[in-house]
């Protein structure tokens, strides 16, 4: 059973910084893509980065190049997402997922990742 749990959230103000971990269980997890998405009120849940299994490829949504940085420590099963400049507009829960076998290519879109964590509230203030 594949489970992921999202930590690190917060109430920031804007021009802070968060950095969120997301927790994975199994053996297996460093063998698979992972994912950074997040969800704000009534919108769509939104792609924001995605990491191959060894680390060395990423893959960002190009309005948040630069600000946010996703990485992985596969001894700790563990991904994370550092969010710098932060915004109002970040505030959204924020999701990590597990893709499928990797095959080389890393995705944007939702339905291509299987497993979800249950979120970590991010909230930006002005």
């Amino acid at each position: 059973q594949v489970q992921l749990v999202e930590s690190g959230g917060g109430l920031v103000q804007a021009g802070g910084s968060l950095r969120l971990s997301c927790a994975a269980s199994g053996r297996t997890s460093s063998q698979y893509a992972m994912g950074w998405f997040r969800q704000a009120p009534e919108n769509e849940r939104e792609f924001v980065a995605a990491i191959s299994p060894s680390g060395a490829t990423t893959y960002y949504a190009d309005s948040l190049k630069g600000r946010f940085t996703i990485s992985r420590d596969n001894a700790k099963n563990t991904i994370y997402l550092q969010m710098n400049s932060l915004k109002p507009e970040d505030t959204a829960v924020y999701y990590c997922a597990r893709g499928p076998s990797y095959l080389g290519t890393l995705f944007s879109a939702p339905a291509s990742y299987v497993y979800w964590g249950q979120g970590t509230q991010v909230t930006v203030s002005s």
